[in-house]
């Protein structure tokens, strides 16, 4: 929690130095502190009561007695200096879309717009038209986003985003408006979540492109309507049933101009200020439309042109964090990441004889379509009451079922395993006895989860370390937007699970994402080999794989690194 509290303040800081108009460098120091804070896999208190906070990438000496001063008195004084200057809903502001530093600053300043409430109400009264830089339209557009903000609408899940994004693009090439189109932003880096989709095209006839954009499916609103950029509010059902919308932008590029907005709306942020900065140390200008030295452009057709112009490798999106990944291709030593066609198989699947919805032969059926060489049946062990945990005899009783498959079959086999609850102490809820007959074990926390993190990290290190257990499940058991993670020594299960041979899970549930990206890096560099699988309960859900293998390319893992990805024979190894 103290990493999580640390990592908020530090976002605020950086809010509040942009809205005070203070030096923007100094400002961004501040949110990448945020962000490693709240990936870091060690309690920050450990690494004040060490001496090791100077260690954390990213965080500097005057950072670090900021971290110190929290964990030791519960205040940073620079925080609360800047709080000062501010009214208490000041910050809310920012959580509305199109309202950034500068604009809030205006706001608060000229009209006295202190929190959300006052907003609305001065929205509703029509008093934002009367400052420079707000409208009609940028009034409406705000009681809009307001709403949006309360209704907790603001991040969208990366399995319903590419709905989105598979929707739109299939459909304008279908209607052949467009020569190129392509989706930049977070979802293309694949972030577990996105704000806004951004769709990149090529049109010969823009007005003809933006016309058949608007017109698409789901449609309610247009926001906005350009020649080069048109803005669109899209309703959808998210992958669980709840309607709700999201913001798409269609921005329409020059051929000569692709590569570089592709670059460039793809982000992130950070990287993108590294490249500027190295093409301005070469006597260059770098941005949306290419790379100029002088007023001729040198590159920009291709992304590839624009990082070779800085004696760059291209560097996957998925990558593109400012996380070392620009020296690695200063030096040519990128990892070749894992593709989805290098998976050939799926360990976590549930039929209907605990939570699934389909018969065991069905999901076996959808695997096989899917082109896999095996998948893994994993039901819920007997203790999993909510899910219908099958006894250890019910488990055991489908080896004929799954024997008789596999006969029927010479290019495709069913791998029998469970999903085993951890028990209080670490042990299985399943005996050793029942554990050893079937193919595979993964082992799952899926109650108790306010155990402290000294015993919770004990249970798990020790159902890691049982010789008949191959895979830890879900490991943090957070559900994004519902439930955060339970509280856990990463790096002590990290080095348990490569030292016992037992994988760790990237689980591809689009509400788990669990390991994180930030996480499954941590894993990886402590020696662990990864199962990247998607906890499906439906014959659906398999495709999920596309977000478990996003996951892993942001971890920066190669295919020798994920366990699913290897042949068959050296699976059965790994399992033996």
């Amino acid at each position: 929690m103290r990493n999580e509290e640390i990592a908020t303040r530090f976002s605020e800081i950086a809010d509040m130095l942009d809205i005070l108009g203070e030096d923007t460098f100094r400002s961004l120091s501040y949110q990448r502190a945020a962000r490693q804070l709240e990936s870091l896999t060690e309690n920050v208190e450990d690494l004040v009561r060490e001496g090791r906070v100077d260690q954390i990438p990213g965080i500097g000496r005057a950072l670090a007695e900021k971290i110190t001063e929290y964990v030791t008195t519960g205040r940073i004084p620079y925080y609360d200096e800047l709080r000062a200057k501010f009214p208490p809903g000041v910050l809310d502001l920012l959580k509305v879309r199109g309202l950034g530093p500068k604009k809030v600053k205006v706001l608060w300043q000229e009209l006295g717009i202190t929190d959300l409430d006052t907003l609305k109400a001065a929205a509703e009264k029509h008093l934002l038209r009367r400052v420079k830089g707000f409208g009609e339209k940028t009034e409406e557009n705000i009681l809009r986003a307001i709403e949006l903000v309360k209704e907790g609408e603001a991040r969208t899940f990366l399995a319903d985003a590419a709905r989105i994004v598979d929707g739109i693009t299939e459909r304008m090439k279908a209607g052949k408006t467009v020569e190129r189109i392509e989706a930049a932003g977070s979802f293309r880096r694949m972030r577990e979540t996105v704000g806004d989709v951004d769709i990149l095209a090529v049109a010969k006839d823009r007005a003809a492109a933006g016309a058949a954009f608007e017109r698409l499916p789901g449609v309610v609103e247009v926001l906005a309507s350009g020649e080069t950029k048109v803005v669109v509010r899209l309703e959808y059902h998210d992958y669980e049933g709840s309607r709700r919308t999201i913001q798409v932008d269609l921005r329409i590029l020059d051929p000569d101009s692709w590569g570089a907005g592709l670059q460039y709306f793809t982000g992130s942020k950070d990287h993108n200020i590294r490249l500027r900065t190295m093409a301005e140390r070469r006597g260059l200008k770098m941005n949306e439309y290419g790379v100029f030295r002088d007023e001729k452009r040198i590159a920009g057709d291709t992304e590839e042109s624009m990082y070779s112009t800085l004696e760059l490798a291209w560097i996957p999106p998925e990558m593109r964090e400012d996380q070392g990944e620009i020296d690695l291709a200063a030096t040519g030593r990128l990892p070749e990441l894992v593709e989805l066609p290098d998976i050939r198989g799926d360990f976590h699947v549930h039929t209907n004889a605990t939570d699934g919805t389909e018969p065991l032969e069905a999901m076996v059926e959808a695997a096989r379509r899917r082109g896999y060489a095996f998948v893994g049946i994993s039901d819920h062990s007997v203790s999993a009451t909510v899910a219908g945990g099958m006894t250890a005899e019910q488990a055991l009783s489908r080896r004929d079922r799954v024997r008789a498959l596999n006969r029927e079959s010479k290019d495709f086999t069913v791998l029998l395993g469970t999903e085993c609850d951890i028990l209080d102490g670490g042990e299985m809820d399943y005996p050793d006895d029942v554990l050893k007959e079937l193919d595979f074990v993964i082992a799952s926390v899926h109650s108790r989860f306010t155990l402290p993190e000294e015993t919770q990290t004990a249970r798990i290190v020790a159902a890691v370390q049982n010789p008949h257990v191959n895979i830890l499940g879900h490991p943090t058991t957070r559900q994004i937007g519902w439930r955060g993670p339970i509280q856990l020594d990463l790096d002590d299960v990290f080095k348990a699970c490569a030292k016992a041979g037992t994988a760790i899970e990237i689980d591809a549930d689009p509400r788990r994402m669990d390991l994180n990206s930030t996480q499954a890096r941590a894993a990886k560099n402590a020696g662990c080999t990864i199962s990247v699988d998607t906890d499906s309960h439906a014959s659906g859900n398999l495709v999920w794989m596309r977000f478990g293998v996003g996951t892993a390319r942001r971890a920066w893992l190669t295919a020798a690194e994920v366990l699913n990805a290897w042949p068959l024979e050296k699976i059965r190894d790994f399992l033996r």
